[in-house]
């Protein structure tokens, strides 16, 4: 897992990615499943989260 932040004005931008080898089947999977769709939502959870932590500790 990655995590980068950058400085965009009075803002953090936060890029989190996953990297790593994929089975032959989760990569035939992913032809015909949108990831996105899938997993979207927990990304987004995840970097609420994150910033409600900074923010806090701020």
């Amino acid at each position: 897992m990655e995590f980068r932040l950058a400085p965009a004005g009075d803002a953090t931008e936060v890029t989190w990615a996953m990297h790593g080898p994929s089975p032959y089947l989760a990569k035939l999977a992913g032809i015909f499943m949108n990831m996105d769709r899938m997993i979207g939502h927990d990304f987004e959870a995840g970097l609420a989260n994150l910033k409600a932590k900074a923010e806090k500790a701020a």
